[in-house]
C-alpha cells in the first residue's frame, strides 16, 4: 500500500467500527495527517450525531490548516440535521482531499466534491473505492431501490435438514455459530420471520451478545393476525414488533394489540401479502437492511421474489435424514432451473465445529 491507501484504509476501520448504529445514514470515517502525523480521526457514530469529518476536524484543530484529509465516502453538501461537511472542510484550511468514492444519495452525488474543488483545494477521488463501496452497500440499496438490503439467514445439518422428523430444531448449530447470528442481529435494522414460527417456538428476537447489542425492530408476516397476544414478541417490550397483515384483517382484531406501546400491526392493501409491498413498506418505515430467520416458506417466498441479497448459510455436522424432515427453503420453490438465484460464494469460514458460507447473488456484482 502506499501512503494515501494506509491512511484511507484507517479511515474504513474507523468505519467499519460504527456498523449497524448508523442508519439510515451510511459508515464513513475520516482522518487529518499532516507531514506523516495523524492529527485527528472520527467516524460518524449515528444519525443527527457529527459526521465523520466534524470529529476528525475538531481533534485536530488549527493544525488542520495545510493538512490533507481522508474520507471513506464523499462529504455532505447540504443542510440536513448537521450542516454541510464540505463547507467545514473549506473553512478549515484543510489543503488536500482524498475521498475513497462518491456519495450516490441524490442530495450529495459530487457537489460535495465540487464545493471543495471550487475553493483550490485539491481532490483525489478512487482510493480503496471497492473497499469503501463494500463498507455501504446497505446504504447504497436503500438508497436506490428504497427498499431494505435482504440477508436471508438459514441453519442446517450436513444433510439440509433444519429439524428432525418430530420437529426438534435446538440446537442443530453450536455456540459459536448463534453468538455469530447475534452480531448479525446487532446489525441490522430489522429481523423477520412468519407467524407459524412465532406460534411454534415463541421467540424474542432480541439481541444476546455477551457485552449486549442493539436490538432491531421485530417483524412478523401475518396475513390474518393469528399472533398470540402471550407470545414474547407481544408481552416483551425491548424492542419494537411490527406485525404485518393482509387488508382483511378487521379493526377489532387490530384493538386487541393497542395495549402495547411497542406493538404496531401494519396493514398491507391487498389480503394476501406479497413480499414486493412488505419490503416497500418497510423501506419508507426506515428499515435500511433486513435480516429474514424465518419458516422454510417465509424464506421461499423471498426467494421466489427475487428479494434476497445475501444469504448467510450455517452448515452443523450432523446427520438428520427423514424423507419429511424439513429443509430450509419449501414452499412454491423454482419451477425451471433457469430461474433459480445463482450465488457467488463470497466467504466460507469454520466456526467451532459448523461451517459458515456467505454468498451474494451473480448479479450483484
Amino acid at each position: 500500500m502506499n501512503q494515501d491507501q494506509q491512511y484511507m484504509q484507517l479511515a474504513i476501520q474507523m468505519a467499519q467500527t460504527t456498523t449497524g448504529q448508523t442508519t439510515p445514514n451510511p459508515h464513513v470515517g475520516a482522518v487529518v495527517v499532516k507531514d506523516g502525523e495523524v492529527l485527528g480521526m472520527g467516524a460518524h457514530l449515528k444519525a443527527g450525531g457529527p459526521h465523520a469529518e466534524v470529529h476528525a476536524l475538531q481533534m485536530a484543530g488549527e493544525r488542520a490548516a495545510g493538512a490533507t484529509i481522508y474520507v471513506t465516502l464523499e462529504p455532505c453538501s447540504h443542510y440536513g440535521k448537521t450542516p454541510p461537511c464540505a463547507e467545514l472542510i473549506v473553512q478549515s484550511g484543510i489543503q488536500r482531499v482524498v475521498v475513497a468514492t462518491l456519495d450516490p444519495n441524490p442530495q450529495v452525488a459530487g457537489r460535495g466534491v465540487r464545493r471543495i474543488r471550487e475553493a483550490g483545494i485539491e481532490v483525489e477521488i478512487g482510493v480503496l473505492e471497492k473497499e469503501a463501496d463494500e463498507l455501504n452497500q446497505v446504504f447504497y440499496h436503500w438508497i436506490a431501490n428504497k427498499t431494505p438490503y435482504v440477508t436471508l439467514k438459514t441453519a442446517m445439518s450436513l444433510d439440509g435438514k433444519i429439524a428432525t422428523t418430530t420437529g426438534e430444531s435446538q440446537w442443530i448449530t453450536g455456540t459459536e455459530a448463534r453468538e455469530d447470528v447475534h452480531q448479525y442481529r446487532h446489525t441490522h435494522d430489522g429481523i423477520l420471520v412468519g407467524v407459524n414460527t412465532v406460534i411454534h417456538d415463541g421467540p424474542k428476537l432480541t439481541t444476546r451478545l455477551p457485552h449486549g447489542g442493539k436490538n432491531p425492530v421485530r417483524i412478523v408476516l401475518d396475513t390474518h393476525l393469528r399472533t398470540p397476544i402471550d407470545t414474547p414478541l407481544i408481552q416483551s417490550p425491548e424492542a419494537p414488533t411490527w406485525i404485518v397483515t393482509g387488508s382483511d384483517v378487521e379493526q377489532d382484531q387490530i384493538n386487541h394489540f393497542r395495549q402495547y406501546g411497542h406493538v404496531e400491526v401494519v396493514k398491507l392493501s391487498s389480503s394476501n401479502i406479497s413480499i414486493e409491498e412488505v419490503l416497500r413498506v418497510l423501506g419508507e418505515k426506515g428499515i435500511t437492511s433486513l435480516f429474514v430467520e424465518g419458516g422454510a416458506q417465509v424464506n421461499d417466498a423471498f426467494v421466489r421474489a427475487g428479494a434476497v441479497n445475501q444469504v448467510i448459510q450455517y452448515i452443523a455436522p450432523k446427520l438428520i435424514g427423514g424423507k419429511t424432515a424439513p429443509t430450509p427453503i419449501t414452499g412454491e420453490g423454482i419451477a425451471k432451473l433457469s430461474e433459480a438465484i445463482s450465488l457467488k460464494i463470497e466467504g466460507v469460514i469454520q466456526l467451532g465445529q459448523d461451517i459458515k458460507i456467505v454468498a451474494k447473488p451473480v448479479e450483484q456484482e
